[in-house]
C-alpha cells in the first residue's frame, strides 16, 4: 500500500486512543467525504484539518428506520465495539469516521461479519484517496 506522510495508519493501536465526532457541523461535514457501503454499515470518512491533529475521530448514528430505541442502541453498541476493535489497526490518523447502521443487518449479521464489512470498507475508502 502506498501512503502519504500525512495520512498512515496507527503505528501503535493502543497509544491511538479514538475521539468522538459530539457536533452536528461535525457529522455534516464527513457526510461530504468518501463513502463506502457494505452489507452491515455504511462507513464515511473524510480527512481532518490540519489544526485538528492526528488522532483518529468516529461518531455512530442509526436512523428511526433501523428500528425502534432498543434497536437503534443495540445497533450503536455493536457499531462502537467494531470500531474499538479496527479502527485503531486499520484507521488512518487525522482522519473522521461515520459509522452508520444499516436497517436490519447491523444486529442481524454476526460480529464477525460486521469486522469484515469494516475492513472492506475502509480498504475501499482508502484505496481511493491514493494520489
Amino acid at each position: 500500500m502506498l501512503f502519504t506522510k500525512e495520512s498512515q495508519p496507527a503505528a501503535d493501536p493502543q497509544k491511538n486512543v479514538l475521539a468522538r465526532l459530539s457536533s452536528r457541523n461535525q457529522f455534516i461535514a464527513v457526510s461530504k467525504g468518501h463513502r463506502a457501503f457494505c452489507k452491515g454499515l455504511i462507513v464515511q470518512a473524510l480527512p481532518q484539518h490540519p489544526i485538528n491533529g492526528k488522532k483518529i475521530r468516529v461518531g455512530f448514528t442509526c436512523s428511526k428506520k433501523v428500528g425502534n430505541a432498543v434497536t437503534r442502541n443495540r445497533a450503536k453498541r455493536r457499531l462502537r465495539e467494531v470500531a474499538r476493535t479496527i479502527l485503531p489497526i486499520s484507521g488512518f490518523s487525522g482522519w473522521d469516521y461515520v459509522l452508520i447502521g444499516r436497517v436490519q443487518t447491523t444486529v442481524g449479521v454476526s460480529f464477525a461479519e460486521l469486522k469484515a464489512d469494516l475492513r472492506q470498507a475502509l480498504l475501499t475508502i482508502h484505496a481511493s484517496t491514493k494520489i
